[in-house]
């Protein structure tokens, strides 16, 4: 079977793992897949992986644990069973993949997929009445997203805090002359630095301890719009318009009122005249409008001088699992938010617009940006180019410092996971795919090599 069907159990030394005297000594039972069926009569059964004992349930509440994701086969004329474990995340799985300068993003849906969906569209709509646009096409607001714009709006905040505390207690090293960082009191010994002079120093980096928040969450920033549907940013006025992080923006299209940041509300759905011709319909007559009653008081970014070390390791475990969650919550606030509010990125260097269009401006300085006249190749956006996880190494618990030569056998992780694993935080079943938790570590060269 495939690992990204199935996973293994945890290891004995797991909380829901027996003790040796409980395991029963009886034959390893060949994995099948089938229908699901009661669990009764299992227990004290071996369940294996590739020929291989991974798990043994030596009483119900240990079975019960792994209940929903159980399912087993009875064939007629077998003693016992087959039993296989089912899991929503790989047990292994690859990093994404990294794109030079040189190359194009890949769009999240392909040309030919997008063209066919529109042909389909095109077709069904023939010889039908025209239908309404929704929101927020229509220029109103989701009203059901409104809540989630806050909720991200502070958990970015409360992010951004708890990571400055974090900084004081787990260290962070940074590379002087490339972006690349490493989280722990020593950086790893890989030559991938592609900074200033890299070639003299062949490619080995020159790690300092950093203490921002900013090497670990990475801020992405875009223009501001005071009118989402309304006409497309020129080149002549790229520095007049504010630039605010694509969060916050996210947020404020989506129903976040800043005094700061003004931006428009409409009242009435706007009247369409062609494909970007819109005409605001007249509001006169309305009443005053009534107070937004989903507003919630925005939290604000402590200072430099006000971030205070957690002071116990309680406090600092207690500490990285608020982060985690706060991460968890940036991430999938954005994600649901993205999925009604168009988000372009550029397909040859970082930049974003939170709009249904993306800017004029020319300061495109990516690969062959000559032939395009600096003009940005804007397309649809993932959940990573507005929010950049940044893998870094994964230290495992075995080793204190990390060698080169078995550079094969590390994982990754987003900084903010592994900084909070590194605190003490449980860290979520999404990111041990590519920590390769399972992947057993040799301790010296003569075991790299006996390695298959």
């Amino acid at each position: 079977m495939s690992s990204s069907s199935c996973s293994l159990l945890p290891s004995p030394t797991a909380p829901f793992a027996p003790s040796s005297s409980n395991r029963m000594k009886t034959s390893p039972c060949r994995c099948f897949l089938r229908r699901s069926a009661p669990l009764s009569g299992f227990f004290g059964c071996r369940l294996t992986y590739s020929s291989s004992i991974i798990h043994l349930f030596s009483n119900k509440e240990e079975l019960s644990a792994y209940a929903p994701i159980l399912s087993w086969t009875h064939k007629k004329g077998r003693r016992i069973s087959g039993m296989v474990i089912k899991c929503n995340y790989p047990q292994n799985t690859d990093l994404p993949r990294h794109y030079s300068r040189k190359e194009k993003k890949p769009f999240p849906v392909p040309i030919v997929e997008l063209r066919r969906a529109a042909r389909e569209r095109i077709k069904k709509a023939r010889g039908k009445p025209r239908i309404p646009t929704l929101p927020p096409r229509n220029g109103m607001l989701v009203r059901s997203l409104i809540p989630v714009a806050y909720q991200l709006m502070n958990a970015r905040v409360t992010l951004i805090n708890n990571l400055k505390r974090l900084l004081k207690a787990v260290p962070v090293q940074a590379c002087k002359y490339c972006n690349e960082i490493h989280v722990g009191s020593i950086g790893h010994p890989f030559k991938s630095c592609r900074g200033h002079h890299s070639n003299r120093r062949n490619g080995t980096h020159d790690w300092t301890r950093t203490f921002s928040a900013e090497d670990i969450f990475v801020p992405i920033e875009c223009f501001h719009l005071f009118d989402r549907l309304g006409p497309r940013i020129p080149h002549h006025e790229r520095f007049s318009v504010p630039r605010v992080p694509a969060l916050v923006e996210l947020c404020i299209q989506a129903g976040v009122d800043l005094p700061d940041l003004p931006t428009k509300r409409r009242r009435i759905p706007v009247i369409r005249i062609g494909r970007k011709e819109i005409i605001d319909a007249n509001e006169d007559h309305l009443r005053d409008p009534k107070p937004n009653r989903h507003k919630v008081p925005i939290l604000e970014i402590l200072p430099d001088e006000e971030v205070v070390a957690p002071s116990s390791h309680e406090e600092t475990v207690q500490l990285a699992e608020e982060t985690i969650e706060a991460w968890e919550t940036v991430r999938l606030g954005a994600e649901r938010l993205m999925k009604k509010y168009t988000v372009r990125v550029c397909g040859y260097c970082p930049e974003v617009h939170v709009g249904p269009t993306g800017h004029k401006a020319q300061n495109c300085g990516a690969h062959k940006h000559q032939q395009r006249n600096g003009q940005h190749g804007w397309q649809a956006s993932v959940l990573d180019d507005l929010v950049p996880p940044r893998y870094v190494w994964h230290m495992p618990e075995s080793v204190e410092e990390l060698k080169r030569e078995l550079k094969s056998f590390y994982g990754q992780a987003p900084a903010v996971v592994e900084m909070c694993a590194q605190a003490g935080c449980t860290v979520p079943d999404k990111y041990k795919g590519t920590m390769r938790l399972n992947v057993g570590i040799p301790t010296s060269l003569k075991e790299v090599e006996m390695v298959v």
